[in-house]
C-alpha cells in the first residue's frame, strides 16, 4: 500500500465539510434558539452540549461495528453514504423549522447522523494510508478541516446577513458533495473485507487495553483526555479571561484566540512531517512542554505586559505579547494533536482501527464535556478569577506528559 495524496485530499474534503457544519452550527444555532424560540440561556447551554453527548454514546460503538461489518462496499463506506446524506438533510431543515419541536427533531437527526459517520470516515485514513505516512495524512486532513472552519466563520457571517438559511445550505451541500466524492473515488483495501467473525468486539478490545501488561494504550488515551481538558478550558474561557484579566474587548479576545487556531492550521502539515521524522511520542511530548510553558506565561506575566502591543499585521490586526504566546501555543497544539490519532491507531492491528478511533473520540469528547464544566466551577468558587484557567491547564498538560512518558509503541511501522 502506497501513500496516495489524492485520496487523502478527497478524505480531507469530508473533514472540510464536517468542519463547516459544526462551525455554522455552533455560531448560529444559539441565535435561532434565543431569538426565534426565546429559549433561556441555561437551556441553550445544555442544547449545545448534545453533540458531544451523542458522540460520546455512539461513536465508540459505531467504530467497533465498522471493524466487524462486511459488505460489497466495504466496512466504512456504508456508514458514510447513510450518515452523510441524513446529516445534510437535517442541516437544511434546521433554519426552516418554525417550531421548537421541529427544530429539536432536526437537530436530533443531525447529531445522530453525524455521530454515525464521523468515526468510520476518520478510520478510513489509516485504512488507506501506510503507517509511516499517517501523521502526514492526518496533518493534511486537519489542515483542510481548519480551512473549513475559517471559511465558515468568515463566509458564514456574510451569507447569514444575506439570508439566515444560506450558511446552512453551504454546509449541507459541502457534506453531500464530499461524501459522494469519497464514495466514488475511495476504495477500501480488499484485505479489510475478510474474516468478520475474527474481528474483536468493542468489549473485547476494551478488556485487551485494560489488561495489557504495559498499559500503553490506556496511557495514551488518558494523555489525550488530559490534554483535551487543558485545551478545552483555554478555548472556552479565553475571551472572558481577555476581558476580565487583560482588560480587552470581547471582540479582541475572540480575534486573539483565532490566532491560536490559525497557527494550528498553518502548522498542521509540518507537524505531521516532524512526527514522522523524529517520532510521534517525542514530538507530542515536545508540544506538551511548549504549550504548558506558553499557557503558564499567561498566568505568571503581569496583565499589563501581556496586553502590550508588539506590532500590527494586515490579516491578524494588532498583535500584543499574549498574541505571540497564543501563536506559539497553536504551533504546540499542532505538534500534539496531529500525531495523536496516528499514534493511537498504530498501537493496534488493522482489525481494531475503527474501535481504537472510537476510543480516541470517547476520551477526547469526554474531556470536551467535562472540561468547561470543571473550569467554570473553579472560576465560580474562586470569585471569578479567570486567570486560574491559565494555571490549571498547564497542570493537566503535565498530567498528560506523565501519562505518555511510559507509552511504548504507536510509532510509524515499516510496511511489509
Amino acid at each position: 500500500m502506497k501513500f496516495n495524496f489524492g485520496k487523502t485530499f478527497l478524505l480531507g474534503l469530508g473533514f472540510f465539510g464536517v468542519s463547516v457544519i459544526w462551525s455554522v452550527y455552533n455560531a448560529f444555532v444559539p441565535i435561532f434558539l434565543a431569538d426565534r424560540f426565546l429559549v433561556a440561556a441555561g437551556f441553550i447551554g445544555f442544547f449545545m452540549t448534545l453533540d458531544n453527548i451523542a458522540a460520546l454514546l455512539i461513536q465508540p460503538a459505531v467504530g467497533a461495528w465498522s471493524d466487524r461489518l462486511r459488505t460489497p462496499l466495504g466496512r466504512r463506506i456504508p456508514f458514510i453514504i447513510i450518515g452523510a446524506p441524513l446529516a445534510a438533510l437535517a442541516f437544511i431543515l434546521l433554519p426552516v423549522s418554525k417550531s421548537l419541536i421541529l427544530f429539536f427533531l432536526a437537530a436530533t437527526l443531525l447529531l445522530l447522523s453525524m455521530a454515525v459517520w464521523r468515526t468510520p470516515v476518520v478510520a478510513l485514513m489509516p485504512d488507506i494510508t501506510p503507517s509511516k505516512h499517517r501523521s502526514q495524512a492526518n496533518g493534511i486532513i486537519n489542515f483542510m478541516g481548519g480551512i473549513g472552519a475559517i471559511i465558515a466563520f468568515l463566509g458564514g457571517s456574510a451569507l447569514y446577513k444575506m439570508n439566515p438559511n444560506y450558511p446552512f445550505l453551504l454546509g449541507s451541500g459541502l457534506v453531500a458533495i464530499s461524501a459522494l466524492l469519497v464514495f466514488l473515488f475511495i476504495k477500501e483495501p480488499k484485505v479489510m473485507t475478510e474474516k468478520a467473525e475474527e474481528t474483536p468486539t468493542l468489549k473485547e478490545s476494551i478488556n485487551f487495553i485494560l489488561h495489557d501488561s504495559d498499559k500503553s494504550a490506556l496511557r495514551i488515551l488518558f494523555a489525550i483526555f488530559f490534554w483535551f481538558i487543558a485545551y478545552n478550558g483555554i478555548e472556552a474561557f479565553f475571551t472572558l479571561y481577555a476581558r476580565n484579566h487583560l482588560g480587552m474587548a470581547e471582540a479582541d479576545g475572540a480575534r486573539l484566540l483565532g490566532q491560536l487556531s490559525l497557527f494550528f492550521v498553518l502548522f498542521s502539515l509540518p507537524s505531521g512531517y516532524i512526527g514522522a521524522a523524529f517520532g510521534r511520542r517525542r514530538t507530542i511530548m515536545t508540544g506538551i512542554i511548549l504549550m504548558a510553558a506558553c499557557v503558564a506565561l499567561m498566568y505568571f506575566l503581569p496583565a499589563s505586559t501581556l496586553a502590550t502591543l508588539i506590532t500590527k499585521l494586515p490579516v491578524l490586526g494588532e498583535v500584543p505579547i499574549v498574541g505571540i504566546i497564543l501563536m506559539a501555543a497553536g504551533i504546540s497544539w499542532a505538534l500534539i494533536n496531529i500525531n495523536s490519532l496516528p499514534m493511537v491507531v498504530d498501537m493496534t492491528e488493522s482489525s481494531r482501527i475503527g474501535t481504537y478511533t472510537g476510543l480516541y473520540y470517547l476520551f477526547s469528547t469526554l474531556a470536551a464535556i467535562l472540561g468547561p464544566i470543571m473550569y467554570g466551577l473553579i472560576i465560580q468558587f474562586s470569585g471569578n478569577l479567570f486567570s486560574l484557567v491559565m494555571l490549571v491547564s498547564p497542570l493537566f498538560l503535565m498530567m498528560a506528559l506523565a501519562s505518555i512518558v511510559g507509552v511504548k509503541g504507536g510509532e510509524a511501522r515499516s510496511e511489509g
